[in-house]
């Protein structure tokens, strides 16, 4: 979320190395957690069948609330974005962006994966930090000589996306939706690589979302793609037994 000023914005930059809850509130961060109130009290006369019906409905309630509760806080940051000034926006993001690019975290990171910026979804720029990763690239994994960097294309509407290595701006296209994703193909017809299948694993996602709490939950746009593939990322390096990723919204 972005704050009324700079100090607020840079003291929000969250660093977080766990994964990202899928709801956040600014006025109460414990909303995930399920009040005491809510645990049901059943006498010893109810049997099991309506024991079970009970609860399924009060879980239905509760995420029926949340849901809601989801929609009424994405409603009014998109408010509050879209008022925001736009020089301040753009001061705002210069100064997330240098402290990323100057974070001991970032120089030491080999392999990466990062979002493009939309500037209509006003999201936190990020053209900078892909400026400065592609200046020198990795070349076939040769991280000593750069980064490997890898960017989110979207597949379908059911929250697939995946995470291809680009080397250049140039290898990027405007999707349906006029976000830039990668090509599935390079320039000479081959596969791009899927972060999914690589032999090393990622030091560092940087990650969008529409709000943020300061112990790092992340409340995204709704279509469930960067938390669908961060569980199968992070079950993936679980799996091979590899450091998970730094976490940086």
């Amino acid at each position: 979320m972005r704050p009324t000023g700079l100090s607020r914005k840079l003291k929000q930059l969250v660093v977080s190395m766990t994964q990202p809850c899928n709801f956040v509130t600014t006025t109460n961060p414990l909303l995930l957690s399920r009040p005491t109130s809510y645990a049901p009290r059943y006498s010893h006369s109810l049997n099991f069948a309506t024991m079970m019906t009970n609860n399924n409905n009060e879980e239905q309630d509760h995420l029926n609330a949340l849901f809601k509760q989801k929609q009424l806080l994405r409603s009014r940051v998109r408010k509050d974005l879209k008022n925001m000034d736009p020089t301040l926006r753009s001061q705002e993001d210069n100064a997330i962006q240098s402290i990323v690019l100057e974070s001991p975290w970032f120089k030491s990171s080999q392999r990466l994966c990062a979002y493009i910026s939309c500037s209509s979804l006003r999201e936190v720029d990020t053209s900078k930090l892909l400026s400065e990763i592609l200046q020198n690239p990795a070349q076939d994994d040769h991280t000593k000589m750069g980064k490997m960097l890898y960017v989110p294309r979207v597949e379908d509407k059911n929250s697939h996306m995946r995470m291809l290595n680009i080397s250049s701006i140039d290898d990027l296209i405007a999707n349906s939706m006029n976000i830039l994703e990668p090509t599935s193909v390079d320039g000479d017809g081959n596969e791009r690589k899927n972060v999914m299948q690589a032999n090393e694993p990622v030091d560092l996602f940087l990650l969008p979302g529409l709000a943020f709490d300061r112990s790092g939950r992340r409340l995204g746009r709704g279509g469930g793609y960067y938390d669908t593939f961060l569980k199968n990322y992070q079950e993936l390096v679980k799996a091979r037994n590899w450091k998970q990723p730094l976490l940086v919204f």
